[in-house]
């Protein structure tokens, strides 16, 4: 299905076609009919199926052939953390980067100054607020801003915003908002708590549910079964394998990440970390660094398994099992993308294989297992047994050899996953790109923008941004 076959305004057509949405996915073939009748949506979908744009397009559209104020806000979108409440806002200023719309991102982690900017921005009216919740609330109880007229109340990632407690702060704004609005609900899973939330703030809602989809087949995945004490050594020995050139490690706590980022070194490679204790102005700096070149590995928490967009990421390392599949199919999903190939290794110790075969259950398949160096120390059971365990370096990797890697002539054969790496296609140069640069739209698949899209007619001038006005 064609996105002309629901929206009619050329200036939004223009701004597809240059971002190269030609095709819906499956979520906007559900969700943008449902959304343009009016109907409040509960949509579970995980992230990279295209759902910012299944409740984006409709509202822009309706928005801008409809009567609203043009002095008061008009949709609120509420996202869990900064980075994802920053993509929205920029992938915003794509689709509407030929129209009369603006947005207007809030969120903490900022200085005095921006902060007063938001709070005018907010005071002025905006057609769109994309907003963390807590800094929110913040704004509603200086009495910053009115959402007496909001029409559309979003909330993405919204099972995340429940994990790191937000619930009251959602009830609490959706308290400012008239009770006849329209709201969309997406979550990446369906709890019971989720299903609690949507029966208090929505009305007799379409639901649509999409399966979970399992990591794409070019994801090459390998597990470690091993001592809590080995993982160290074993993530210098996955690092140190091959050159890579992007590589994200996740791991459960900050606390840990702190410490791995402070001894973790490999020869060639710059090491940086990612966690809720840093700033705003140094998350921003770090993740331009990791676009750029700068930092090869990154050492994160969950804050950047779902919100960031980056296409050539060749390893993710899960150090430590998440604790649902669904978000295993999150970390390991940042990598190939754009039809590449990618690698994900996860380090499960003892105390995490429950949770890593509830994930292999989910996957419907057992992830091959690596042999751990002689070098770290004997390992456990389950990964020396032989039987119905993968070994490393199989049957693709070992051709020639015998059980334990070993030529016929008795030298040894590599350790680790060398031996049965495939090869992989060479990433593309890094693009340098600033967080919250305004730009013209730019393409879903990585490309190029087209040229020569043809001209429908001669376009109304944009609204400009409230950034903008401000300044």
């Amino acid at each position: 299905m064609r996105f002309d076959d629901y929206f009619e305004s050329d200036d939004l057509l223009d701004a597809l076609w240059d971002m190269h949405f030609d095709e819906m996915t499956p979520i906007q073939e559900q969700a943008i009919p449902r959304v343009l009748e009016g109907r409040d949506l509960l949509a579970c979908a995980q992230t990279g199926t295209g759902k910012t744009a299944a409740y984006l397009l409709p509202v822009i559209d309706m928005i801008c052939t409809g009567d609203y104020p043009e002095d008061r806000v008009n949709c609120v979108i509420m996202a869990p953390t900064r980075e994802l409440a920053q993509q929205i806002d920029r992938q915003m200023q794509g689709f509407a980067y030929f129209l009369p719309i603006n947005s207007l991102p809030i969120y903490g982690g900022t200085d005095g100054h921006t902060y007063e900017q938001q709070r005018r921005g907010l005071k002025l009216g905006a057609d769109v607020v994309i907003a963390t919740p807590g800094r929110l609330i913040a704004h509603l109880q200086m009495g910053s801003v009115d959402l007496s007229k909001v029409s559309f109340f979003i909330l993405d990632e919204a099972d995340r915003m429940l994990d790191m407690g937000f619930y009251e702060d959602i009830m609490s704004i959706a308290k400012h908002m008239p009770k006849e609005r329209q709201t969309l609900l997406f979550s990446a899973t369906m709890p019971p708590k989720i299903q609690q939330l949507a029966k208090s703030i929505l009305r007799d809602p379409a639901e649509i549910k999409l399966a979970v989809s399992k990591p794409a087949d070019k994801i090459d995945q390998l597990a470690y079964i091993c001592h809590e004490t080995q993982k160290e050594g074993l993530l210098r020995h996955v690092l140190a394998s091959d050159e890579y050139r992007r590589v994200i490690v996740f791991s459960s706590s900050k606390l840990k990440v702190k410490q791995l980022a402070r001894q973790i070194r490999i020869p060639g490679m710059k090491i940086g970390e990612m966690h809720s204790d840093l700033d705003q102005n140094r998350r921003e700096d770090v993740m331009l660094d990791f676009k750029s070149g700068k930092i090869n590995v990154l050492i994160a928490t969950d804050i950047v398994a779902r919100g960031i967009d980056i296409d050539d990421i060749e390893l993710v390392v899960n150090y430590d099992v998440p604790r649902e599949g669904e978000d295993y199919v999150h970390r390991v999903g940042r990598t190939a993308r754009a039809d590449r190939d990618g690698r994900a290794v996860t380090l499960v110790a003892d105390r995490d294989r429950r949770s890593f075969q509830q994930i292999e259950r989910l996957l419907g398949k057992e992830v091959r297992r690596g042999e751990i160096p002689a070098a770290l120390g004997a390992a456990p059971a389950e990964n020396t047994a032989s039987g119905s365990r993968h070994r490393e370096g199989g049957a693709r990797g070992n051709r020639g050899r015998d059980d334990r890697g070993r030529k016929p002539d008795g030298r040894g054969g590599k350790s680790g996953w060398q031996g049965g790496k495939p090869q992989r296609k060479a990433a593309p140069k890094p693009q340098c790109e600033g967080a919250q640069q305004q730009s013209a739209p730019q393409p879903q698949d990585g490309g190029q923008p087209r040229k020569g899209a043809p001209k429908r007619h001669h376009r109304k001038p944009r609204k400009p941004r409230l950034q903008d006005e401000q300044q």
